[in-house]
């Protein structure tokens, strides 16, 4: 069960709850509730060392997380030594903040704002992996904390809401006061899968359901729970859309993926990553849910078409264009004269991805859709 603990625990630095001064997260644009990133940054936080020209270059830190925050414009690196915040677009380090050898496993940024959600990690945590930090940047300081019975396994942010995933239970905190809404207990989620949507008036979470290849979500201003039986395999990633509307779902085997309507739970369309089983790294609708993009460890990233969202054209969904020159064409189009679907296996009429990024195979990649029109911003944990 979460905790309010009043004071920090002892081996633990700088936790300082003090729950009373928490702002306000229902933050308007303006420069008195937003952190203004660049007024953050001295003129040596430009350089990884400060070091003079004949010491020793000082050893990188080990990369333990990325995640993006929920527009996609930003994303935050969890380093063994603290964490870093980048600018997508364009591309250039925002701050990083270090705690002297303290790790941190898992940064939750909240938009834009100053307000950030830590868990400690790696060989030497700077807090407990069984706590919740909620970090100010504008203090310098962790303002509250959140303390659980097992470790952490992820967080979710949203203005009025604060989601924290343990291995087979979510708890949902109203982010005002840190008081404790909701608990849910799922299947054994050491990825700490889990989603919500950002939507101000409408809060849609989804979690693995209790039985395999199951998905619960929770629509809380509707009061309704909806189980999607979504595969045979155990679920390996979703991924929502920012409204709650559609939900993407991939299983352990990792060939197919399906769009389900979050409300309904109908099937609405079924993609294929390709033939050979892979590990799915990562799921990411676009803006407009016109576009799908999946990471896997075979290091292709695939984009697909979608056809769910009945507010982009028609000639403006599927197989649409792409403008990266590592587009490449569906192979479904060349499959386009066989018409004998009741003969052939479902694969020679599955739907293909339109467009297709080669990595590196083995490296766990983290896929976004840029602010600009059709570009996908991918995240490596090679660094």
């Amino acid at each position: 069960m979460a905790t309010l603990p009043a004071s920090p625990s002892p081996p633990w630095p700088n936790p300082n709850p003090n729950l009373n001064s928490i702002p306000n997260p229902n933050f308007h644009p303006d420069q008195s509730q937003t952190l203004d990133f660049d007024s953050l940054m001295s003129p040596q936080s430009h350089h990884a060392s400060t070091d003079s020209p004949e010491s020793p270059p000082a050893t990188p830190p080990s990369l333990l997380q990325l995640s993006f925050n929920q527009d996609h414009a930003c994303f935050a690196a969890a380093t063994d030594n603290g964490f870093r915040i980048y600018n997508c677009d364009p591309f250039r380090e925002l701050f990083r903040r270090e705690f002297g050898g303290g790790g941190i496993g898992h940064v939750e940024m909240l938009f834009r704002c100053n307000i950030l959600a830590l868990v400690g990690g790696g060989s030497h945590p700077q807090y407990p992996p069984t706590k919740v930090m909620i970090w100010d940047d504008h203090q310098g300081t962790c303002i509250g904390e959140l303390s659980f019975r097992s470790p952490v396994s992820g967080v979710r942010l949203r203005r009025d809401r604060i989601i924290v995933v343990v291995e087979q239970k979510i708890f949902v905190y109203n982010f005002a006061d840190l008081k404790l809404l909701h608990q849910i207990e799922t299947i054994a989620n050491p990825k700490g899968l889990c989603e919500v949507s950002h939507l101000t008036d409408s809060l849609v979470l989804a979690c693995p359901g209790l039985h395999k290849g199951q998905i619960r979500i929770e629509h809380f201003s509707q009061k309704r729970t909806k189980f999607i039986s979504a595969h045979d395999s155990r679920i390996a990633c979703f991924a929502l859309t920012l409204d709650g509307q559609f939900i993407a779902t991939a299983s352990t085997k990792g060939t197919l993926i399906r769009i389900y309507d979050a409300e309904l739970g109908t099937l609405l369309q079924e993609v294929r990553r390709g033939a050979n089983a892979a590990e799915i790294y990562s799921l990411a609708f676009s803006s407009t849910a016109q576009w799908l993009a999946v990471s896997s460890d075979k290091g292709i990233v695939h984009v697909f078409g979608l056809k769910v969202n009945p507010n982009v054209p028609e000639n403006e969904n599927s197989h649409g264009s792409s403008s990266s020159d590592a587009a490449i064409a569906s192979p479904s189009s060349s499959r386009s004269f066989i018409k004998f679907k009741g003969v052939l296996p479902k694969y020679f009429n599955s739907e293909w991805s339109v467009a297709r990024f080669h990595l590196h195979e083995g490296t766990q990649y983290t896929v976004a859709f840029g602010v600009e029109k059709n570009t996908v911003i991918i995240l490596g944990m090679d660094g």
